[in-house]
């Protein structure tokens, strides 16, 4: 699934290290769209390497790749949307040429019909 807005704010990360005694870290980003009632959604990454990696900035437009789970704790459930890709939206903007014109689409070419043509299989 995937989410296109900016980003308006940034949670504190979050961290702590595993049952099996490995390091982690979460990082939270909240994301709104330009609808004409936005809607906002909250996402994470998790792993250091993909925080760093991302580097998710402020005010940035983006369109987010993410997956949805759920999990249960003490008897009550939680959903969880994690997201494995970003693609900054003004990126594919700026990898264009700024200011070279646009060319205008070729029209297509227009068919020729003739009085008495013989494919003319009209009933009027």
């Amino acid at each position: 699934m995937e989410f296109t807005g900016k980003i308006i704010a940034i949670l504190p990360a979050r961290g702590g290290v595993s049952k099996s005694g490995n390091e982690w870290k979460a990082q939270e980003y909240v994301i709104e769209d330009h609808g004409q009632y936005p809607k906002r959604m909250c996402f994470d990454i998790f792993g250091t390497d993909k925080i760093e990696s991302f580097n998710i900035q402020m005010g940035e437009e983006l369109t987010v790749s993410f997956d949805i789970d759920a999990r249960q704790w003490q008897d009550r459930w939680f959903n969880s949307i994690r997201a494995w890709k970003i693609d900054r939206v003004n990126a594919t903007a700026a990898a264009q040429a700024p200011g070279a014109p646009v060319p205008p689409p070729t029209p297509s070419p227009v068919p020729e019909f003739l009085a008495g043509d013989a494919k003319d299989d009209l009933p009027f």
